[in-house]
Formats: structure tokens, C-alpha cells, sequence
């Protein structure tokens, strides 16, 4: 397997080799997760601590089970009651743990660049659990993944990706993603909402749902991020969800066979339909969540790897 990462900060550092690498591993991880013996040994004897500076009920359950699963020493750092609290710099956490000698560390931060900078600081292997707008790299593996599973391949598929990309990471990691894998992108949104300068990311642009999903094979909703929000970016909810949220109607546009995703956590009557989301013949939310377990141990596998023949060499 080709993966030569010593740290997993975003999708932009990454070959299409390197992600395809992390899928095919993760395909074994889900029939892992499938069976009725769910555990592996890749990670026996090395410890992963998950310092998560945002609450996140997916990404941080996801990453704990898929340590456990494969035999790693788990610890959840309670970041709202720790030093950093107290005034401690982030450096200054990152050479405390460090001394205590961890093998993998995940990192959620409000901030972008701060997972980058604790990497500089560790001997551990880092990877980035989102930070502030910049990137989610394991949210578009298993975006990736689960589209590839349904579709059979990443390349040369049109996605569009709808709501708040102004304020998503997620958007981020997959525009990166999907463009190493030649697959068209359309960004669409209210003006206020997609960031000034996209349309030269190599994507198009839309502000109207219709041409923004004709013809999609992936329509993917994104959740209105209020909290990172200051300044009157929509109207109302309602008169959003009436131009922006997906519906049946809006979906219409979509190929017949276009798959419906989204994140999480759901706005539902706000970014989507309640009908459409919980829509099994559309819909693979639910699948991405299975996804995300798959990705993450795959790629604290390959991470693990890498720190693994670096200390033996």
C-alpha cells in the first residue's frame, strides 16, 4: 500500500494514490465492523488520545470506536475542563502530552492551522478532526467512500454541494478531494454564503438549486453553521429552506439515480426534507456515518504504519 503520511492535516497533502490507498483498506474495515467479532490488532500496544477543543458527537464517537476496534489504548481528553482553561497555551499542552509519550493524537480546534501547529510540536502521529474553516480530511474519505460504494467509482462524477459553503470544512476536504479524482463540482448557495474567489477553486458556481443539481450524481447538502455566523447571512430559515433546502421538487433536477448526503447534524425543514433524508432509495446518510468508523481505523492503520517503520529505522 502506498500511504507515505506522517500526519493526516487535510486532503490537499494527499496523492489520489494515497486516498484510493485509504479506501481499499477501509472497504476491509467495513466488513470488519460488519462481523460479529469486530476487533483487530493494528493498533496493539500504542496509545490514541482524542483532544476535541469542539463538541462533536459523530467525529469523536467515530474515532474512539475505531481505536478500540483495533486494540489502540484509548483516552478522551475532557478539553473543556482542561489547562488550556486555565490559560495554557497550546504549545504547552503539546509538550505536556508529548512527554507522556502518545502514539496518535486527535485533534478537533475552533481555529484553523492550530492542529498543524500542535503537529510541529509531537512525536505522535496528528490527525486533524476539523479545524476551524479549514479542513476535515476523514469527513471527505468517507464522503468519498460512501460514494464510491453507491456510484462504483469517484471519477468523472458531477457533485454539487449545497448551503453554507462559506463557513464548512467539510466543502473544503471534499473540493480537494473530488478535483484529484476529475470529478466536476458545483458550489451552490446563497451569494453570502460561498466565499468570494471560489469560482477560481476550479468549480462552478451556482445560486439557483435547479441548474445547480441538473444532472447531479451526488447532491450534497451541508448544515447551516449559525455558530460561526455573525452577521445576517439569510433572510429567515424559512425563506431559506424554501430556495435552499432540498426537496422532492429540487431533487427533481438530480439524475434519477442521485444519491442524497449530508454530514451531520441534521437542520431537518431547514437544509433538507425530512422525507427526502430518511428516503432509503436516495439517501446514504446513515451509510456515511458506518463509513466514517471504516475510514478513521484505516487511516490510524496506515498512520500507525508509518510511525511504526520510522522508529524501527
Amino acid at each position: 500500500m502506498t500511504f507515505r503520511q506522517r500526519h493526516l492535516l487535510g486532503i490537499e497533502p494527499l496523492s489520489p494514490s494515497e486516498i484510493t490507498c485509504v479506501l481499499d483498506l477501509a472497504e476491509s474495515y467495513v466488513d470488519l465492523n460488519r462481523a460479529v467479532e469486530k476487533h483487530g490488532d493494528a493498533l496493539a500496544g500504542l496509545t490514541q488520545v482524542n483532544m476535541f477543543f469542539e463538541a462533536s458527537t459523530r467525529t469523536q464517537a467515530s474515532f474512539e470506536i475505531a481505536g478500540q476496534r483495533l486494540g489502540a489504548d484509548v483516552m478522551n481528553m475532557a478539553m473543556q475542563a482542561s489547562s488550556i482553561k486555565k490559560g495554557e497555551t497550546l504549545i504547552d499542552t503539546a509538550l505536556t502530552l508529548n512527554a507522556m509519550h502518545p502514539d496518535l493524537l486527535v485533534v478537533r480546534h475552533p481555529h484553523s492551522g492550530a492542529v498543524d501547529l500542535l503537529a510541529q510540536k509531537v512525536t505522535a502521529s496528528v490527525l486533524n478532526a476539523g479545524d476551524g474553516r479549514h479542513e476535515h480530511p476523514t469527513q471527505a474519505l468517507l464522503d468519498a467512500l460512501t460514494i464510491r460504494r453507491a456510484k462504483g467509482r469517484l471519477h468523472r462524477l458531477t457533485v454539487a454541494i449545497c448551503g453554507d459553503i462559506a463557513h464548512s470544512r467539510v466543502a473544503r476536504s471534499n473540493i480537494w478531494l473530488l478535483g484529484k479524482m476529475e470529478s466536476r463540482i458545483r458550489l451552490v448557495g446563497p451569494p453570502t454564503l460561498i466565499p468570494a474567489g471560489a469560482a477560481d477553486w476550479g468549480v462552478e458556481v451556482c445560486h439557483d438549486m435547479a441548474a445547480g443539481l441538473a444532472d447531479a450524481d451526488v447532491v450534497m447538502m451541508l448544515r447551516l453553521q449559525r455558530e460561526r455566523m455573525d452577521g445576517g447571512f439569510i433572510p429567515s430559515e424559512r425563506e431559506y429552506y424554501h430556495r435552499y433546502g432540498l426537496d422532492a421538487e429540487k431533487l427533481g433536477h438530480a439524475k434519477d439515480d442521485a444519491i442524497v448526503m449530508h454530514p451531520g447534524p441534521m437542520n431537518r425543514g431547514v437544509e433538507i426534507d425530512g422525507t427526502i433524508a430518511d428516503d432509503i432509495n436516495r439517501s446514504v446518510i446513515q451509510e456515511q456515518v458506518e463509513m466514517g468508523v471504516a475510514v478513521r481505523m484505516a487511516a490510524m492503520d496506515l498512520l500507525a504504519r508509518n510511525l511504526r517503520a520510522a522508529r524501527a529505522a
